[in-house]
């Protein structure tokens, strides 16, 4: 098919201003999805008498869908448009998010948050698609800080307001404060150029197949292992099931014409060194993450607004950095940035290991959440340059979506091994393993951290970054990467 003409518009316009916001509020929808839900899983544990497991499927099921469906959202949006794809998923998103609210089981709960994943998927590789491919060139880099600045916001505020609502209110709301966002965004889509490379859709679909049911399948299997013991004939066969797809992908995306993913991306041992970290990194933090909000209500008796206000001054400190930290990566590149970067998470997850009953605020939690904040602003930036620096220009939109990817499967997996690593097994409550599990289970995952820094800092090299950390060629399965893209 022929590309599709779509005049580029200035950022200062009106349509740059509509496609700014539209793509911002669609990619705060996704990150409170994604975030927002752990301040709410004490209380839906009480709520619908849930147990270990079915709470970790709450989490697990959007990351899992999320990360199951991402490549093939990004070539629907390369096929069909990508202002048309990212209205369908932020419509998908509406569905989910109000059979959530009205779940009457935490079964059916968990059904409805794999359809918000599966809008989520849709809206993710396509919100800063449309953003780089409608923005003129010489706009591009100041759209995406912008863009970036403005996203990140949801991450700082949307924990607070949604443990708010469970204090306040019920889980419930929960669920429904994104509809105002997505109503905005879709509002403002209508005001944003269609933009497409109109490619035809792949049709690997034996590829997107096997990464589905192999992901699931090593997801189910960690689930329910660490929750029902892993001699289980599900849990073996799960696990079974999900290597043999996974293993079966190499060979089968090896004879496709057309592969969902072209091996041939891993022939370099930069990009491979880079997935590697960011699929460490990346679950070391969903899994700190949701360790911290649920040690802060069950333990240290915080209210879910409480424990979602606890890490505001993390965001802040990111905000104020990231912006620094892109120029330092342009003057002596993304390595020893990065490696520095996931190093101080590493040692603001130990310093938080400490934080039991009693602690105060102050001497036991804000010191780790700041060094956690500036973890973030030193090695974002520049594990996004590196990733960047590792391919040619022609595969930077699907090196972009294996590496988004990447970090999505790393959380959902680090998220699933959560049981396991406090001793929630045996039919323990979430509150009564962490009394003794919290501890040693984010040493677990700052030792995780750690492994991650020690990847980067053996095989990622400092190459061409400071040419090639916004460059001007195509995006095609565009992530939540700072890439840019001609139509």
């Amino acid at each position: 098919m022929a590309a599709l003409s779509t005049a580029l518009v200035p950022l200062r316009s009106t349509t740059g201003g509509a496609l700014i916001a539209a793509t911002v509020l669609a990619t705060a929808v996704c990150f409170l999805d994604a975030s927002v839900v752990n301040v709410a899983i004490p209380a839906i544990g009480q709520s619908l008498h849930a147990s270990v497991s079915d709470v970790q499927w709450v989490l697990t099921g959007f990351l899992l869908t999320v990360g199951g469906l991402l490549l093939l959202a990004g070539a629907l949006a390369d096929c069909f448009g990508r202002r048309r794809i990212l209205s369908a998923g932020l419509a998908v998103m509406v569905v989910g998010s109000i059979f959530c609210a009205l779940a009457p089981s935490v079964h059916v709960l968990i059904v409805a948050r794999v359809v918000q994943g599966a809008g989520a998927a849709l809206v993710v590789p396509t919100s800063l698609a449309l953003l780089n491919g409608t923005l003129n060139v010489g706009d591009r880099a100041r759209g995406i800080g912008v863009w970036a600045g403005l996203a990140t916001i949801a991450t700082t505020v949307g924990p607070y307001v949604g443990g708010w609502l469970v204090d306040h209110a019920s889980w419930r709301w929960v669920f429904l404060l994104n509809l105002p966002l997505i109503a905005a965004a879709l509002l403002l889509l209508r005001h944003v150029p269609e933009n497409a490379d109109r490619r035809p859709l792949t049709t690997d679909v034996v590829g997107a197949l096997l990464a589905v049911v192999g992901l699931v399948g090593v997801i189910y299997a960690l689930t329910e292992g660490a929750a029902s013991g892993w001699g289980g004939a599900n849990v073996i066969g799960a696990l079974v099931l999900g290597v043999v797809a996974l293993a079966s992908l190499v060979p089968v995306e090896r004879r496709v014409r057309e592969p969902m993913l072209r091996l041939s991306l891993f022939s370099s041992r930069q990009f491979d060194a880079i997935n590697a970290t960011t699929l460490l990194f990346y679950g070391a933090l969903a899994a700190a993450g949701y360790l911290i909000v649920i040690e802060l209500q069950l333990e240290l008796g915080y209210s879910a607004s409480g424990a979602g206000a606890a890490l505001i001054p993390s965001s802040v400190v990111f905000l104020v950095l990231s912006p620094l930290s892109g120029a330092l990566v342009v003057r002596v590149g993304p390595r020893w940035p990065m490696v520095a970067g996931i190093l101080t998470a590493s040692a603001a997850f130990a310093w938080l290991s400490q934080a039991h009953a009693g602690a105060g605020y102050v001497e036991a939690i804000l010191p780790g959440v700041l060094l956690y904040g500036l973890a973030l602003g030193l090695s974002v930036t520049p594990l996004t340059a590196a990733v960047l620096a590792a391919v040619d220009d022609s595969d930077l939109g699907e090196a972009s979506a294996v590496n988004d990817d990447a970090s999505r499967v790393g959380a959902a997996v680090a998220v699933a091994l959560v049981p396991l690593l406090i001793g929630a097994t045996g039919g323990k409550t979430l509150e009564q393993a962490l009394a003794t599990g919290f501890e040693p289970a984010m040493i677990a995952v700052a030792a995780l951290t750690a492994a991650a820094a020690l990847v980067a800092g053996l095989f990622v090299v400092d190459e061409r970054v400071a040419v090639r950390t916004l460059p001007p060629l195509p995006l095609h399965h565009a992530c939540a990467l700072p890439t840019s893209e001609e139509p």
